[in-house]
């Protein structure tokens, strides 16, 4: 009995010992679990932080470099009036050296304007359809032709609108050469359409079905619900594609190049309206692409003035500095827009 009584006690206390080893042992795991966790957190947080962070400094770093190698110009050759109200772009000029880029901007403008009339309604349009009318099978068969035109270079982009297009205008409208703002306006459309229709297309999916359900309840059509309930309750995505496009058409630089025909020309004539789409034109990022590789970098003379060949490097600069403002504008006029529609809610 006694022997049998010890063994029992032994028992009990091996197991209390292991009880207590293994309930130690599932603390420190806990613990551990939890440190693993926070320490992860935590890095995973500072990693976002340092990537938002690093965004705002690479934006800021651009632009003080343009800034830094455009300032020159300011100091020696700048002038509002020459600057953006003449269309005379002569910077490797040895006796007169002009930088006018009135006719640079108004072919930006020209070729923006005309692939927004062609991008926006056939985004926009191309986003509805595969939002509120097509079939699963349908969708997803246009989402993968989008995004290829997405995948395309630019220069063949350029190429198409120089090997294509270029002889189907001339053969229709009778014009000695097809590479004008028409063509440009075509190539830089087709090429915004995918930005439009993807963020068109997440704005439209995004509006609670409960706006659909209650719309067919009160008798609407498919085409009712998606006008007068759908595209109201997505106006401030919608109008963010639209600007996206804007700025794709605005920066678009290779398929400008070689479509437009790289001509100073201001497309505008007084006794018509409009400008004249069958015009050749320069535009802004043509002109940096075209001309930097060949602008020399040079240094001040004893007198401290530098010699044209480097203001002309300097002044593409200085039309870098106002892409820069342009793109900056349309984004903060997006942002304005948007808050206001928000408000307004």
């Amino acid at each position: 009995m006694a022997e049998s009584h010890r063994n029992g006690r032994s028992a009990a206390g091996k197991g209390s010992i292991n009880d207590r080893f293994h309930a130690e042992l599932a603390r420190r795991n806990t613990w551990l679990r939890r440190l693993t966790r926070n320490l992860t957190e935590r890095t995973i947080v500072s990693l976002i932080t340092l990537c938002g962070i690093a965004a705002i400094l690479f934006v800021f770093s651009i632009f003080l470099f343009i800034f830094r190698e455009g300032f020159p110009f300011f100091r020696q050759a700048f002038s509002v009036r020459g600057f953006f109200l003449s269309m005379e772009w002569h910077p490797t000029s040895e006796v007169n050296p002009r930088f006018g880029i009135l006719a640079l901007l108004c072919g930006t403008l020209s070729v923006t304007l005309v692939s927004m009339a062609l991008a926006v309604p056939f985004g926009l349009g191309t986003a509805v359809f595969i939002s509120e009318f097509s079939s699963r099978r349908v969708r997803e068969a246009l989402k993968i032709v989008i995004e290829f035109l997405a995948a395309i270079p630019s220069v063949v982009w350029g190429f198409v609108g120089l090997m294509v297009l270029n002889p189907i205008i001339i053969r229709l409208t009778g014009c000695p050469i097809g590479l004008n703002v028409l063509n440009a306006g075509i190539i830089v459309g087709l090429m915004s359409v995918p930005i439009i229709v993807s963020i068109a297309e997440d704005a439209l999916r995004a509006v609670p079905d409960g706006y659909r359900e209650a719309a067919a309840a009160m008798g609407a059509t498919r085409w009712q619900a998606a006008y007068r309930v759908v595209l109201p309750a997505a106006r401030s995505g919608l109008l963010a594609a639209v600007l996206l496009g804007v700025g794709r058409a605005v920066g678009e630089t290779m398929a400008t190049l070689m479509a437009t025909g790289h001509s100073i020309h201001l497309p505008f004539n007084a006794s018509f309206p409009f400008f004249h789409v069958l015009d050749s034109v320069r535009t802004l990022t043509a002109t940096i692409a075209a001309e930097l590789g060949e602008a020399p970098r040079l240094h001040p003379g004893p007198d401290g003035l530098y010699p044209p060949g480097a203001l002309h490097y300097q002044s593409l600069f200085v039309i870098g500095m106002v892409l820069f403002a342009i793109t900056s504008t349309i984004n903060l006029v997006a942002d304005f827009i948007v808050k206001g529609i928000r408000k307004r809610r």
